[in-house]
This record gives C-alpha cells, sequence and structure tokens, in this order.
C-alpha cells in the first residue's frame, strides 16, 4: 500500500512515501518567481504621475507557475493509494481543488487537508507517519 503525505508551500513540497517497511522522501522545488512589484506615487504632489503596477500579468504569471509546480508533483505522487496534505497557506488547498478539476482519481484518494507551520525533514516524516497510524 502507498501511502502519501505531502507538506507544501509555494517554494516546495516535501512527499513523504510510506510503502511497505521503507520510508522515502521526495523534495520538489516549484520553481516559482517572487514578485515584489514596486508602485506608488512618482511626486509627492496630489494628482501627479504615478507608476502603474501590473498586477494582473504577475498574477497570471504566478498561476502559470502553479501549474507547472502541481503537474511536476503529480508525476511524483501518481499510484498512490491514500493521500495525505499538508501546508502553512493556501498552496495545499489550491493543490486539491486542481487534482478534483484535472485528477479525478488522485483526488478522490485525498483524505484530508491540514494546515501544518514549517518543518524540518524529519518533522515532515514524523507528522506523515503519525497521522497514518491515528487514521488506521
Amino acid at each position: 500500500m502507498k501511502r502519501i503525505g505531502i507538506w507544501m508551500d509555494k517554494e516546495k513540497a516535501q512527499v513523504v512515501i510510506l510503502g511497505d517497511e521503507r520510508e522515502k522522501l521526495y523534495t520538489v522545488h516549484s520553481e516559482m518567481e517572487f514578485y515584489h512589484p514596486k508602485g506608488g506615487s512618482g511626486t509627492r504632489f496630489k494628482g501627479g504621475p504615478q507608476d502603474v503596477v501590473q498586477d494582473s500579468k504577475y498574477l497570471e504569471r504566478e498561476k502559470q507557475q502553479l501549474k507547472a509546480y502541481f503537474k511536476k508533483l503529480v508525476n511524483v505522487i501518481e499510484g498512490a493509494d491514500v493521500l495525505v496534505l499538508f501546508g502553512p497557506a493556501e498552496t495545499a488547498e489550491k493543490f486539491r481543488k486542481e487534482l478534483q478539476e484535472h485528477h479525478k482519481s488522485l483526488a478522490a484518494k485525498i483524505m484530508t487537508v491540514a494546515k501544518a507551520d514549517s518543518m524540518t525533514e524529519n518533522q515532515v516524516k514524523a507528522l506523515v507517519r503519525d497521522f497514518y497510524k491515528t487514521a488506521t
């Protein structure tokens, strides 16, 4: 039985695969660019020229990079019997939605999506092991 737990944020995903008597940890990096658009007034006078920040461009690029990141993750977790997602932000929830829309067979195997703060590799392994011990 292939039980998988994924701790993920926008930067990376740590995938723990629990098999029969074995445990593997894979790290999948997102390769996302982090944007900090600067905008604001070009002058101190009211109504003066202003810098225009193209938020839609940044958001669209981020959306495309998230899709590529999720595609890499799907390739790693194919063949899972059960799946659990953890993470500090909404990335795990977005991944669940992506699976529901485009990979229904994997989405059906998700047991839960839970919030979890940043962790070391050993903490992630322990979290996944403990989750499956209490779930079965």
